[in-house]
């Protein structure tokens, strides 16, 4: 079965196609007007092995804001059409991950319910046209949209760039993990479904 879908959404604020192959290589081709997010969500791509075009416009100008919870909620959505048939996952997924001065650690259940923690703060209001505090609207937007249990959690580290970096390096680790296969033939939950 292929693991890959595409998403589409058009609002009046934003306009996205992304395309996930979750059986991927690491392949990305990210065209937002948000350089520092197209540099994360490679690096998710990259880390995670997954095959990730996204190609957003938005009213950035006023504020980035919709188009990065927008793009969230695209990869969301995109995350749960790949991982719909739950059988034979490994279902959880966890890694600590050090970036130069920061530390993350992202815990992730794929079990179907949504709960997001976020235990994240950072000096820097913004690097480029990204505010960090949209990080926690981009994962939240995900996780309500994907179905997943997902924790954030900064251990350490004083730059943004490195912490919100490593992050989404953390989380494309964490979901290769959960999303592999076991080599068992069952759903992994005691109920038999997700």
């Amino acid at each position: 079965m292929e693991r890959k879908t595409t998403i589409n959404r058009k609002t009046g604020e934003t306009d996205i196609i992304l395309e996930l192959n979750i059986d991927g290589s690491g392949n990305s081709e990210i065209d937002t007007p948000v350089p520092f997010l197209n540099h994360v969500l490679s690096s998710f791509a990259r880390h995670g092995s997954f095959d990730l075009k996204i190609i957003a416009k938005g009213d950035v100008k006023t504020d980035p804001h919709h188009l990065i919870e927008d793009i969230g909620i695209c990869l969301g959505k995109a995350i749960f059409e790949c991982t719909k048939d739950k059988k034979g996952i490994k279902r959880f997924g966890f890694v600590i991950i050090p970036m130069d001065d920061a530390e993350v650690t992202v815990s992730l259940d794929l079990g179907g319910r949504t709960y997001f923690r976020y235990s994240v703060d950072m000096l820097a209001e913004k690097i480029e046209n990204f505010a960090t505090n949209l990080a926690e609207d981009f994962f939240r937007a995900l996780a309500d949209n994907a179905f997943i249990n997902l924790h954030i959690n900064k251990n350490a580290g004083i730059n943004s760039h490195h912490i919100i970096e490593a992050i989404f390096k953390s989380f494309g680790i964490a979901l290769a993990s959960a999303t592999g296969f076991s080599g068992r033939d069952s759903v992994p939950s005691t109920k038999g479904s997700i």
